[in-house]
């Protein structure tokens, strides 16, 4: 099969529409998505128990003054938890969006494939038994545990009858997702970490500090230069294995780098945020519809809405009950629950 016969396969029909790449929508949405994450990264640094002026936040910025309790409150507070935010969120974002195009599944995320389950895991396993641990610390362990989570997910599936479906891929990660959460339950009692534990189950960026984003950042650097690497070869995967390998590609090679792109990114927004779920779900779909199939759009176009969904989020959490704060994986949860089983109820139609 040559490129042509893959590139008219790129802009066939789906569902009845046509999935065509739209750059012009994608430039659009990175340029309008970029002010409109600004706009929302200002007022969630303005927007709080105390509330701060606009003026105030840029002065804070460009003229610091250590004396005053505003400007304090923006730099050690409100700055470095809108930055995680954006961060967590765009992580979240481009790991669901490789994952739904490496595994040709629609119902394929983070959240629902056992990956922040298993990170959550390794967390509770390190809180328990190292009490002392550091940040960089918390992201090793969360790596090793997304990747057992992934892991078990893809052996669990692979064992069912007719292979992996997307509903039976689903089904799977729910099943192993339930497992470690129950076992990092039982972990959380039994060593006295269940407060702690209760933060990365709730999710929440409420704690970032800026170690957290010194973290972040350089993990953003690989990841995305990663992810635009393997951009291209995720679109012709997304294609069928089939149309891969008659194009020259190695297949094994790109899933491989693809899954250490997905833990890499899942692993450190988990170890800042817990376990925030259905922003690699609901991002990713919303992406292609807009954008198309293209992945070199698909990618940073994702990571300004997930960015974007994530940072509004974090504001809607704490103006539901002020002075209280409402967990960020409720505000998400609520919009990813029905979006899913409507996914779920689509697709299994065509077992």
């Amino acid at each position: 099969m040559n490129k042509r016969t893959a590139k008219q396969r790129a802009t066939s029909k789906s569902g009845g529409k046509t999935v065509a790449s739209r750059p012009l929508v994608a430039t659009l949405i990175l340029s309008l998505g970029l002010i409109a994450l600004l706009f929302s990264m200002a007022a969630s640094i303005s927007f709080g128990a105390a509330e701060i002026d606009i003026h105030s936040v840029w002065t804070s910025i460009t003229q610091f003054d250590a004396t005053l309790t505003a400007h304090q409150i923006i730099q050690e507070i409100r700055m470095p938890r809108a930055i995680a935010a954006a961060l967590v969120g765009a992580f979240l974002a481009i790991s669901g969006a490789i994952l739904q195009g490496m595994t040709r599944n629609p119902l394929a995320a983070p959240s629902t494939m056992g990956i922040t389950d298993g990170a959550a895991f390794a967390l509770a396993i390190a809180l328990a038994f190292y009490p002392g641990i550091t940040s960089m610390g918390l992201i090793a362990w969360s790596f090793i545990g997304a990747a057992i989570g992934a892991s078990l997910v893809f052996m669990v599936g692979s064992f069912s009858k007719g292979g992996l479906t997307p509903v039976k891929l689903a089904l799977a990660g729910a099943a192993v997702g339930a497992l470690l959460r129950s076992i990092s339950a039982t972990i959380a009692i039994r060593f006295d970490v269940a407060q702690d534990m209760s933060f990365w189950y709730a999710g929440s960026v409420a704690g970032a500090q800026w170690q957290n984003v010194r973290l972040l950042i350089p993990i953003a650097a690989i990841g995305l230069i990663l992810a635009f690497i393997l951009s291209r070869s995720i679109t012709v995967l997304n294609l069928g294995e089939d149309v891969a390998k008659g194009l020259g590609q190695q297949t094994v090679y790109v899933k491989v780098l693809a899954a250490v792109l997905i833990v890499l990114l899942t692993g450190a927004a988990v170890s800042i945020a817990g376990t925030v779920g259905f922003i690699g779900l609901i991002i990713p779909h919303l992406t292609r519809f807009l954008v198309g199939v293209d992945y070199r759009l698909i990618v940073p176009c994702a990571g300004i809405l997930g960015a974007l969904l994530l940072v509004l989020a974090d504001l809607g959490a704490r103006m539901i009950n002020p002075p209280f704060e409402t967990p960020v994986g409720i505000i998400t949860a609520l919009i990813g629950v029905p979006f899913f089983l409507y996914l779920a109820r689509r697709e299994g139609k065509g077992l």
